[in-house]
């Protein structure tokens, strides 16, 4: 397998098995029955025999040891049943109320997995332990400092079911779902974004491009997830290539279908075609790793659910918009990344897609107006959070952005409206002609 390959895709799978439900939990149990056959081990080693001593940590006789351990190990597997329970309706109630494709959120949240892995993890160390004591009194080997160290898992694990009470508690509030929303945006933009001037302005596509390539196919279908450009960029330069990326992340594509443009063809064998073909990861979901406008539909799609007839709660929907500006906010001062990617000797190497700002803000902010531009609420909260974005954009999107305010100005004032929400409206006009 080529060096690019593994490094992109094994990269991709460790996320997923890092913010999956069961990794943590698995890892936690295997720690669990490690420290199990140690402690024994240690206990062996020292040779300790039951005492009356007062000052020992923790001893038990074989019967009061069996009597512990299987007091934890039940409670823990019982209270392990209603945390998965408590979990499983919580993402219920996260799928019914803000829709399936925050679902991922709950499921990625390290907090319910490490609750969850303490629970089983003290279980099967109890397990472990329980097996090891042998004997009647007086004639015996009873591991005290393991037996012990499963008293201090029972009590630890304690503290964490009342940690998981609080914990669950919180994280089903919109607000903390939408800032966790909000960060993934923000760290989607940093991604994508460049604090440092472009590069690539005033070059061009090589002659004969399209009649000189070979197109990298994927090998199945599904949604672009990430695309390596640190290993595209080092495959291009090695081979002398250039390389064109025709399914950015987010995008839908079946199997077969072109996902790079690699010219000239003659360069291309097809040990590369498969390093090519690595580069790209492909899955069942889009996610926003590189994928901002899918970051920026999710926090949308939480609005657009507020504002319907069924929920009817535009408070959340001001906490959406607010939330939206942030993440578009961030791109304050930062270059719009060019179509055109060089290498150090000022090659063209790397063919993208560019995002085009302004049309993903108009289209995310035109999707909650389309749900409240009754709302005069609503309206006057886009507004002004239009107003913010406009001034941290660029000065080429700045326009789109303004004459895109002015339509939802406008388009409010066509509505039937009560006389104070267009007293509302009315205030919002009256603040622009005093800023003009």
């Amino acid at each position: 397998m080529a060096a690019s390959y593994s490094i992109t895709r094994v990269i991709a799978l460790w996320d997923r098995l890092n913010s999956s439900f069961w990794f943590v939990p698995t890892v936690m149990v295997i720690v669990a029955v490690a420290l199990s056959f140690l402690f024994i081990e240690v206990d062996i080693l020292r040779g300790v025999d039951l005492t009356d001593d007062p000052s020992a940590f923790y001893t038990f006789g074989p019967e009061g040891a069996r009597s512990i351990l299987s007091v934890i190990a039940t409670s823990m597997i019982t209270v392990a049943s209603l945390i998965f329970s408590i979990t499983m309706l919580s993402l219920q109630l996260a799928s019914s109320q803000f829709g399936p494709r925050v679902l991922d959120n709950f499921m990625r949240d390290r907090s319910n997995q490490i609750v969850l892995g303490t629970f089983i993890a003290t279980f099967l160390y109890c397990l472990f332990v329980l097996r090891s004591v042998r004997g009647m009194e007086g004639s015996s080997f009873v591991p005290h400092l393991a037996v012990g160290f499963g008293v201090v898992l029972a009590a630890a694990s304690v503290a964490v079911l009342i940690y998981f009470i609080h914990h669950i508690a919180t994280s089903i509030r919109i607000e903390t779902l939408l800032a966790k929303l909000a960060y993934e945006g923000c760290c989607a933009v940093d991604r994508l974004f460049d604090e440092r001037p472009q590069q690539g302005a005033g070059h061009q596509m090589p002659d004969g491009f399209d009649a000189d390539s070979r197109q990298i196919a994927a090998d199945f279908g599904g949604y672009v997830q990430n695309v390596g450009v640190d290993a595209l960029m080092r495959i291009a330069t090695e081979h002398d290539l250039v390389l064109r990326i025709d399914a950015p992340p987010g995008q839908f594509v079946t199997k077969g279908v072109c996902v790079i443009t690699a010219y000239p063809q003659d360069r291309v064998s097809d040990k590369i075609e498969e390093q090519l073909c690595g580069a790209v990861v492909i899955g069942r979901d889009r996610t926003p790793h590189q994928d901002l406008e899918f970051a920026i539909h999710r926090i949308v799609e939480l609005a657009q659910r507020s504002l319907s007839p069924g929920f009817n709660d535009p408070t959340t929907a001001l906490y959406c918009i607010d939330r939206l500006g942030e993440v578009l906010g961030r791109v304050d001062g930062r270059s719009i990344p060019s179509t055109m990617q060089l290498d150090r000797h000022c090659q063209v190497r790397l063919l993208t897609e560019t995002v085009v700002l302004e049309d993903v803000a108009c289209r995310a902010f035109a999707a909650i107006a389309r749900y409240g531009i009754t709302d005069a609420d609503v309206v006057r909260q886009l507004s002004e959070t239009l107003v913010r974005v406009e001034a941290s954009f660029p000065l080429a999107a700045r326009h789109a952005l303004a004459d895109f305010r002015e339509q939802v100005l406008s388009a409010s004032r066509s509505q039937s409206l009560h006389g104070f929400d267009r007293k509302i409206l009315s205030d919002v006009q009256d603040t622009d002609r005093t800023e003009s």
